[in-house]
């Protein structure tokens, strides 16, 4: 039986990130904006393969999108209200439902389903009390299957990091 082709690994996007791909993420953590070139002089190789290990990355999902961090209370969103959500039934359905229902509420700004007391964890946001009111009230509460509710309000932001690679 012939031995396989070795794997191409510039190809692979399923790869595991070395050692210069970690410190080209790295970078980009501390500066989405910095270039290619600036790059490649940090970690040492030319543009090209800068370039291609960036895209690799980007086609692999390991790099899933840039954005710009933005103060929350320079835009009105000052307050962060950390909610736990559990459901009166467990159906596929329904859970599916209520998911489809949360990624519409642009107050949800993150979502992850939990085990313990409560199905879900959400992090909102809201100019203030009045409109963290108004969105639970009006919005929140009227997903169909919602068991219980509690919401803890945030007092300070003490550490607040992209995934370490």
């Amino acid at each position: 039986m012939p031995k396989a082709a070795p794997k191409d690994k510039s190809t692979d996007t399923l790869q595991q990130p070395d050692a210069v791909d970690r410190a080209i993420l790295r970078l980009l953590q501390e500066n989405a904006r910095m270039t290619v070139k600036e790059i490649a002089a940090r970690v040492h190789l030319s543009t090209t393969p800068v370039h291609e290990r960036i895209r690799r990355m980007e086609q692999g999902g390991i790099i899933r999108g840039y954005t710009a961090r933005v103060d929350a209370a320079r835009v009105r969103k000052g307050l962060m209200v950390i909610v736990y959500v559990s459901l009166r039934a467990h159906s596929k359905t329904a859970g599916a439902r209520f998911i489809k229902h949360i990624q519409e509420l642009d107050e949800v700004i993150e979502c992850y389903n939990i085990s313990g007391a409560f199905d879900f964890m959400l992090k909102v946001v809201a100019e203030n009390m009045d409109a963290y009111y108004d969105f639970h009230v009006n919005k929140l509460s009227q997903s169909e299957n919602i068991g219980n509710v509690q919401s803890v309000f945030v007092m300070g932001v003490l550490k607040e990091t992209p995934v370490r690679v």
